[in-house]
C-alpha cells in the first residue's frame, strides 16, 4: 500500500511554515555494519553569498580552481571566486529561455574533463512558437578568459516537447561512470493524465543515462550507453529509470556511488528515491510510498521500488522536497554519511541514514524560514543550499 501525488509549481513563492516529518520505507541495498546508529548533529546556517536573482542550482567543477557557479532561472549563470560573487557573468542566454514558476534554466554540469576541454552542459526551457520544449545543450568555456563562456558555442543535444508547464525536472549530473544523468519530470498537470512515467516510449517521467563523448547514435547528438537497461529494445535506449513525477533535484553519493533522488510529489507525499539500473520508481501508481490515487485501498506494487523516505503535506511535514547530497566533507563531526535534504518552503532540512538491517532513519537537523531550490556541495564535500527569495548562498555548520 502506497501513494504519490502533488501537483504544484516548484519554483513558485510559497509560505514557509510547516513543521517537522515522518515516515521511513525500508529498503534492502547495501547496509554499514550491523551497528545502532548515533542521530546525525543538528546544523546551522551561515552567510556565504548575497546578490543573486532566484538562483536554482549550485555546481562546482573539478578543475583545481575551486570555483562556484551558480545558475540563475532567469538563463544566467554566476562564478563565485574566493567568496566573492564576480560581477562578470559566466554565461547569460536569458534570450534563448523562458523563465518563470517551473521553466527556466533549470541545470548546468560540467564535464569530468572540464579543466582541458572547457565542455558544460545546461538544461532549459524555451517556446517555439506555442510549443514548451526542454532542451540539453552543450557549451564552450572561452579558452581565453575561464571566467566566461563562449556563448555562440552552443550545439543542442536533446530536445523534448512538453505538454504541460510544469515538471520539467532540469537536473544534469555527470556520474562516477563518466555519462550524462538527465532527469525529466512528466510532463506536467496533475496525476500524470497521459501515463507518461510508466510508458518505456517517451522520456517524460523519466532518468535518463547519455554518452556524450562516444560516437552518436543514428538521429541522435549523443551515444547510448552499452549497458543501458532499454538498449536492446522493450524501452527507448536512452532511459535509465522511470515512474517519476518530477525529479528536481538528484546526486550521486561520491563515496559509494549511489544515486539519491528527491522526487516532488503531488497532495499528499514527497520522497526520496534511491535510482537503480532500470528501476521502477512507481509514479503514478503510488506516490510516496501509498497507492495513487488517494483512497485507492490497493494496488499492484510487484516490481515497483519503494521510497527509502518520505513526508506528508500537513502541519508535520512539507509541500516540495528538494534533494541534497551525501556529506562526504571533514568539517561537520558525526556527519559523514548522511544523505542532507530539505523541503522547498516549510523550512526544514533532513539527515537520512541507514542502519545495519538496511532501514533507513530520518532526523530534523535544521529549521529555517528560506526558500530552499537546490543544495550545493563543493570539491572538498562541503554542503551549502540556495536561498531563492534572498538571492543566496548559505553554508551548512555544525550548529554552536
Amino acid at each position: 500500500m502506497l501513494m504519490r501525488t502533488k501537483c504544484k509549481y516548484l519554483l513558485l513563492l510559497l509560505p514557509a511554515s510547516l513543521p517537522l516529518l515522518f515516515g521511513c520505507a525500508g529498503s534492502s541495498s547495501s547496509s554499514p555494519a550491523n551497528l545502532p546508529l548515533n542521530p546525525p548533529p543538528p546544523l546551522a546556517l551561515a552567510g556565504f553569498v548575497t546578490g543573486l536573482t532566484a538562483p536554482v542550482g549550485f555546481e562546482a567543477p573539478n578543475d583545481g580552481t575551486g570555483r562556484l557557479f551558480i545558475v540563475e532561472q532567469g538563463g544566467t549563470i554566476r562564478i563565485i571566486q574566493n567568496g566573492a560573487l564576480l560581477a562578470t557573468v559566466f554565461l547569460d542566454i536569458t534570450p534563448l529561455v523562458e523563465s518563470g514558476g517551473e521553466k527556466g534554466l533549470l541545470g548546468l554540469a560540467f564535464h569530468p574533463d572540464f579543466g582541458t576541454n572547457r565542455r558544460f552542459f545546461v538544461n532549459y526551457t524555451r517556446r517555439v512558437a506555442t510549443q514548451l520544449q526542454s532542451v540539453i545543450s552543450e557549451f564552450a568555456a572561452s579558452s581565453v578568459n575561464a571566467n566566461q563562456a563562449e556563448s555562440g558555442s552552443e550545439r543542442q543535444l536533446l530536445v523534448l516537447n512538453q505538454p504541460f508547464d510544469n515538471h520539467n525536472g532540469g537536473q544534469l549530473v555527470f556520474g562516477p561512470d563518466g555519462f550524462l544523468y538527465a532527469g525529466f519530470g512528466d510532463g506536467g498537470s496533475g496525476g500524470d493524465p497521459f501515463g507518461n512515467a510508466q510508458n518505456l516510449q517517451t522520456l517524460l517521467g523519466k532518468m535518463l543515462r547519455l554518452d556524450v563523448d562516444g560516437a552518436p547514435a543514428p538521429g541522435k547528438q549523443y551515444a547510448i550507453p552499452a549497458d543501458n537497461p532499454f538498449v536492446n529494445g522493450g524501452g527507448l535506449p536512452e532511459i535509465w529509470a522511470y515512474g517519476l513525477r518530477n525529479p528536481w533535484r538528484f546526486s550521486f553519493d561520491r563515496a559509494t556511488g549511489r544515486l539519491f533522488a528527491g522526487d516532488v510529489g503531488q497532495g499528499n507525499w514527497e520522497e526520496v528515491d534511491l535510482i537503480a539500473k532500470g528501476g521502477n520508481l512507481g509514479w503514478n501508481i503510488m506516490e510516496g510510498n501509498h497507492c495513487f490515487p488517494p483512497g485507492t485501498l490497493s494496488c499492484n506494487t510487484a516490481g515497483l521500488i519503494p521510497a527509502i523516505a518520505e513526508y506528508g503535506h500537513d502541519a508535520a511535514g512539507g509541500i516540495s522536497i528538494t534533494g541534497g547530497f551525501v556529506y562526504r566533507g571533514s568539517t561537520i563531526a558525526g556527519l559523514a554519511g548522511v544523505y542532507v535534504f530539505g523541503d522547498l518552503a516549510s523550512g526544514r532540512v533532513w539527515g537520512l541514514q541507514q542502519d545495519g538491517q538496511g532501514n533507513w532513519q530520518q532526523t530534523l537537523v535544521l529549521t529555517h524560514n528560506l526558500t530552499v531550490t537546490s543544495f550545493g556541495q563543493d570539491t572538498a564535500g562541503e554542503l551549502y543550499l540556495l536561498d531563492y527569495v534572498g538571492g543566496a548562498v548559505l553554508r551548512l555548520r555544525a550548529a554552536p
